[in-house]
């Protein structure tokens, strides 16, 4: 089955295309994107999913991160001729670009903690506003379940 990956640096890519050859040699990889850092125009978002379908790709992996590759994905509904799956910051850690959180924070759930560490002006606004605005709705959520439960 024809895969694509979209998103990402050019240097992850490059090591993605060494980590497949070496590990996964009979993998078909269709092709491979790493869009720009910024808004695309019109015409480049138009190039892009004439290259991605007509590469014959039938599953992209795509690397945007949260929420950049769920909003792209969404966007790209009935565009894209393909199964589209977000794996956001796994391709780095499977190309062995990142490492991962120590075994004893991984158990405990602690992995974001880990990454916050490694990142912290990348990740600390995405997951303050992110997490605070999930636990929110989690607590509203609960809040207006006992009420019904009540009445």
């Amino acid at each position: 089955m024809p895969v694509f990956f979209y998103g990402g640096t050019q240097g992850m890519l490059d090591q993605t295309e060494l980590f497949i050859k070496q590990n996964f040699p009979f993998l078909n990889v269709a092709g491979m994107i790493s869009p720009p850092f910024r808004k695309l125009s019109h015409e480049e978002e138009e190039e892009i999913i004439e290259k991605i379908n007509s590469s014959g790709a039938q599953m992209i992996f795509v690397a945007l991160g949260c929420p950049k590759q769920e909003k792209w994905m969404a966007s790209m509904k009935g565009r894209i001729q393909a199964t589209m799956i977000g794996i956001g910051g796994a391709l780095p850690v499977m190309v062995g670009m990142q490492k991962r959180a120590p075994e004893w924070m991984q158990k405990a759930s602690l992995e974001w903690l880990y990454r916050l560490s490694q990142e912290p002006q990348r990740l600390f606004k995405r997951y303050a506003v992110t997490n605070t605005t999930y636990l929110w709705l989690l607590a509203k959520a609960l809040a207006s379940k006992k009420m019904s439960r009540a009445a």
